[in-house]
């Protein structure tokens, strides 16, 4: 049974978001409903139709920082990282359009796999130091949560879901959302940044609240042969 959807905007490039990413994920652990959750995720690209270009030269370029203000700001994200058990490695990350990632997450939805390629995507980047404008890397990944590599590879030279992934961040830019990650939820509650645990407990269980008796006391179901328990 879904009563709630959870709808996550981010960027795979963004040090923020797999941090608010976990963040949620404590909040959820802890949710009495969890059962009834359906989380999807939402392309934003930070920087459309960008070449690939390191870190530390687009933050010194784009904010007018020196390299000890960047080295500074880096180590802070990693202390943040670290608070709620990420590993970051952020001297060598490449910064650039995402589009071909978020492609690859709406390839690995279709076959049940958008969360597993979302999370190997955010560790292959934050911890591993990897490449995600490299077409061979973001195939060996996919093999990796168990795509068809010779799959991934064909569908990754098409243009297939490019169209889905900018209309998806102009959904919600049109809304206002100038940044990520930006959570929505149930279509009525939204939460912007990389915020603590408590506060994404509080509105879970805001949605959790305007539920029908019926819905938050239902138990176990079957539809159409499929059960969930």
């Amino acid at each position: 049974m879904t009563a709630i959807t959870v709808d996550i905007w981010s960027d795979i490039i963004c040090p923020f978001c797999w941090i608010g990413k976990r963040q949620f994920e404590r909040a959820l652990g802890d949710f009495a409903g969890k059962n009834a959750v359906t989380v999807r995720h939402r392309a934003f690209r930070l920087s459309p139709d960008a070449p690939p270009t390191p870190v530390k030269d687009m933050l010194q370029r784009k904010y007018n920082m020196t390299p000890d203000q960047v080295a500074q700001n880096q180590a802070r994200v990693v202390q943040m990282a670290a608070s709620v058990g990420l590993d970051y490695h952020l001297d060598n990350t490449i910064s650039g359009d995402t589009l071909k990632s978020h492609r690859l997450i709406k390839f690995a939805e279709d076959r049940g796999l958008a969360a597993e390629m979302v999370e190997r995507l955010y560790r292959a980047y934050f911890s591993e130091g990897q490449s995600l404008f490299d077409d061979a890397v973001l195939v060996t990944l996919a093999s990796e949560v168990g795509l068809d590599a010779s799959e991934a590879e064909a569908f990754l030279k098409t243009d297939r879901y490019s169209d889905a992934v900018v209309e998806e961040q102009d959904f919600i830019t049109q809304r206002g959302a100038n940044g990520v990650p930006f959570f929505v939820i149930n279509n009525k509650y939204a939460v912007s940044g990389a915020q603590p645990a408590e506060a994404f407990a509080q509105v879970l269980q805001r949605a959790w609240d305007d539920l029908p008796p019926e819905q938050r006391n239902a138990g176990p179901t079957c539809d159409d042969g499929v059960c969930a328990v």
